[in-house]
């Protein structure tokens, strides 16, 4: 009787042994599970922001860009973005950006000469953690190969792109960044057109994208309209309800009511949007530009 009870507490030990090693061993391995899947979130979670920084003129007064060029930098800098595209810009003035966002470099030339005349629709990347594979630029025209303005636009107009990889993680996307006519209505549609068939053209290993820019519309008029049906408006989607308000321009007033929308970042459905945000930074009575920047948080899908 003896040797069995003594047998039976042996097997009902080395039971519990097991029991307690197996046990271990599947919380290490659910450990390292959430741990190599939280490598992989962190390493495609990004910001990115479409900012019209105003061009530079004198006729601004006390708005013109040597007086605010220092405020657009360091809001910049504040907001930690990966990628933004830029409008408007001049010369000087996507210089002193690239100097000056000393981690930052960019993609874009001048809409005058395809060199570096006239306003830029410049994307600046983080160099630290983004990789530039392919660049270009091309105008918002019937014959947007070289300079030429198109359909019943007043002005020239460009749109710059870039692929980017993450050197970390090697997830790759796409960026557009464009600056719309601000009078011809068949221009502003057939630039966004346009936009989305070279997209799609250039897009032939499906990566995730992001269209940015000043489209000069507003919501539920006909070029967002065209481009809602391809790609999903930031705003709509966030994760979190959108901070700031509707308008993204003021005009350097700061009493605008900002009920008008015409800047926007637009997605493909393999991004996440986890945040979107419009910066109305006032200081002085003032702000940085005519324009408030707008920033999102987004998440590449696996």
């Amino acid at each position: 009787m003896r040797k069995t009870l003594l047998h039976t507490q042996k097997a009902i030990l080395r039971q519990f042994k097991y029991l307690k090693l197996k046990d271990e061993f599947m919380r290490y391995l659910i450990t390292l599970l959430f741990f190599l899947s939280g490598i992989g979130c962190f390493a495609q979670n990004y910001k990115a922001a479409t900012y019209n920084i105003r061009m530079n003129t004198e006729s601004d007064g006390i708005n013109q860009w040597d007086n605010r060029k220092e405020w657009v930098t360091s809001q910049v800098l504040d907001l930690t973005v990966d990628v933004f595209g830029t409008q408007e810009g001049l010369p000087e003035q996507v210089s002193y950006l690239d100097s000056t966002l000393s981690n930052y470099d960019y993609a874009g030339v001048g809409r005058r000469d395809g060199v570096s005349a006239g306003e830029h629709s410049a994307i600046f990347y983080n160099k630290s953690n983004l990789q530039l594979l392919e660049e270009g630029t091309f105008w918002l025209s019937e014959t947007p190969e070289k300079v030429s303005m198109g359909w019943d636009a007043a002005n020239l107009r460009v749109c710059t792109f870039v692929l980017l990889k993450d050197l970390e993680s090697d997830a790759h996307f796409w960026v557009f960044n464009a600056h719309l006519d601000h009078r011809g209505a068949t221009a502003r549609l057939e630039a966004l057109k346009l936009i989305w068939e070279r997209a799609e053209s250039l897009n032939t290993q499906n990566y995730p994208m992001l269209v940015m820019g000043d489209f000069n519309a507003v919501p539920g008029s006909d070029p967002i309209n065209f481009l809602s049906t391809h790609l999903n408006d930031s705003r709509d989607i966030s994760q979190t309800k959108p901070v700031g308000p509707i308008g993204t321009f003021n005009g350097f007033d700061t009493t605008h009511p900002l009920e008008e929308r015409i800047d926007y970042i637009f997605v493909s459905n393999d991004i996440t949007v986890e945040s979107y945000s419009v910066i109305n930074e006032i200081k002085d009575n003032r702000t940085p530009s005519d324009h408030l920047p707008v920033v999102v948080e987004f998440t590449l899908k696996d």
